[in-house]
């Protein structure tokens, strides 16, 4: 149940049941000619939702504004910096561990996310918090990679691009029917984590904003199939999480 849509009654009593919450994190930024801005929201905040139905979870607001700074040479994208958003994170585990929560599982849909949450966690030892991202599952990583392979790359991906088809529009542009030139394996494990340059050299190296990802591979039934997958390992993780 998504907590807006609660009264401050309901959740008293959930706490008294399951003092447990899912936090999405996500972000807004270009993903490519087809890739909507909001995917990382969506992604993330979609998932943990229907993670939470199996479960029987909360799911607070996803936040979606988050550390992007490498795409801001792209219109749209908003970013904060990673202090910030540690600092916002770290006031809301403050608060949710003072109203009585015990276990947040964080879902997370940016890899740009992760170090910052890291530390926000550390400044929160009196609250458990696990982060997972949606990609990090086996059932998941088979279907990207029977998919997509090496075209799933690193950003604007095919599966990420396909969970926003499923849910909310497919967009059609000619830039994406040419595939985006291979990464090498130094290159990825260079930059992973979103570790990319300055937004000036990033548009230069990757001007149509996909970085190795083939996006028009995406589908929508792909989409719905990765959305299901991802939703039932998740429960899982999250019911172990919380016992």
């Amino acid at each position: 149940m998504r907590l807006e849509h609660m009264t401050w009654h309901e959740v008293d009593a959930k706490l008294g049941e399951n003092p447990s919450i899912f936090l999405p994190t996500g972000s807004t930024e270009q993903h490519g000619p087809i890739g909507l801005i909001g995917t990382d929201t969506i992604c993330a905040d979609t998932i943990a939702q229907r993670a939470a139905d199996i479960a029987d979870a909360i799911v607070a607001p996803a936040i979606g504004y988050t550390p992007a700074p490498f795409n801001m040479g792209f219109p749209g994208t908003m970013s904060l910096s990673p202090t910030l958003f540690q600092a916002v994170v770290s006031e809301l585990l403050s608060g949710l561990a003072t109203q009585g929560f015990r276990n947040v599982y964080i879902l997370n849909g940016h890899g740009g996310n992760l170090a910052p949450l890291r530390k926000s966690i550390e400044e929160n030892p009196q609250i458990n918090v696990r982060i997972r991202s949606w990609w990090d599952f086996d059932p998941v990583n088979q279907l990207r990679k029977k998919w997509y392979g090496d075209w799933e790359g690193m950003h604007a991906t095919p599966s990420e691009v396909a969970i926003t088809q499923a849910l909310v529009r497919i967009v059609t542009h000619h830039e994406a029917d040419t595939p985006p030139e291979k990464l090498s394996m130094e290159y990825i494990k260079a930059h992973a984590g979103d570790r990319h340059g300055p937004p000036d050299e990033h548009r230069r190296d990757f001007p149509d904003g996909r970085v190795g990802s083939h996006s028009a591979l995406a589908c929508p039934d792909h989409g719905a199939e990765l959305i299901s997958v991802a939703a039932k390992a998740i429960a899982e993780d999250y019911k172990e999480f919380c016992s």
